[in-house]
């Protein structure tokens, strides 16, 4: 007996449903097979840039190596983020420079506060994609030993983040200034308690290499204290100031 025609297309179109999810399950299981961390060159590295689809997209930073591939949208071909693919430009992720020269690992004559920041990029990677290893270079022996520079770099960063603390500890006992600014009445600062001041910030230089300052709000009897700057054209017991 011959099976009605409506059940012989049903079974047909199942088994090329059956087949097409075969195939692609397939393909897909082959381009995207997961990596175990493993020691990477700079030259394996570069063939995962996201050019290839039978490859992965990985990307490096301070020599360590992470499978972004479910970032593809930023980090493949076209995406925000596809100068990072297949190299280590850890100088990038704070400098901003994503030409040519700009796209290297050294972080040579950046600030303590910019190294952290790249260490903090690190720790973002490894909370949000997969380790797959180390970049042997400036940041790893041929062994996977952690090199001189990381463990610079590492150092360097730690003892910022217990500037940036104290620093925000010591702020924190004078409160800064509000403020707000507007393209038509320009900026302004005020104090709800106290009379605004400019007063210098000691550990930025240790922190960024430059000098800065910020408003904060002191009470009158601790206006005589050293250091202390009143906003250009702002009386003495003003409690707001253009600026």
């Amino acid at each position: 007996m011959r099976p009605p025609a409506s059940l012989s297309w049903r079974l047909f179109g199942s088994a090329c449903l059956v087949a097409v999810a075969a195939a692609i399950l397939f393909r897909f299981s082959s381009i995207w097979k997961p990596i175990q961390p493993r020691i990477w060159t700079v030259e394996e590295l570069s063939l995962y840039n996201g050019t290839d689809e039978k490859f992965p997209i990985l990307l490096g930073i301070l020599g360590s190596v992470f499978d972004v591939t479910k970032g593809k949208s930023h980090y493949g071909p076209g995406g925000g983020y596809h100068h990072f693919a297949g190299r280590d430009a850890s100088r990038a992720f704070v400098s901003g420079n994503f030409s040519g020269d700009g796209l290297v690992d050294s972080l040579q004559d950046l600030s303590s506060t910019e190294v952290n920041n790249v260490v903090d990029w690190r720790k973002f990677y490894f909370e949000r994609y997969i380790f797959v290893g180390k970049l042997v270079g400036r940041y790893y022996d041929i062994g996977g030993n952690p090199t001189k520079y990381l463990k610079g770099v590492e150092a360097k960063a730690k003892r910022a983040a217990q500037l940036q603390e104290k620093q925000k500890s010591e702020e924190a006992k004078v409160p800064s200034c509000n403020s707000r600014w507007s393209q038509q009445e320009g900026g302004e600062v005020w104090c709800t308690t106290g009379y605004p001041r400019l007063i210098q910030r000691p550990l930025e230089m240790a922190l960024t290499g430059k000098t800065s300052r910020r408003c904060a709000c002191f009470k009158e009897e601790e206006l005589g204290r050293p250091g202390l700057e009143i906003y250009k054209g702002c009386d003495y017991l003003s409690k707001s100031c253009s600026v």
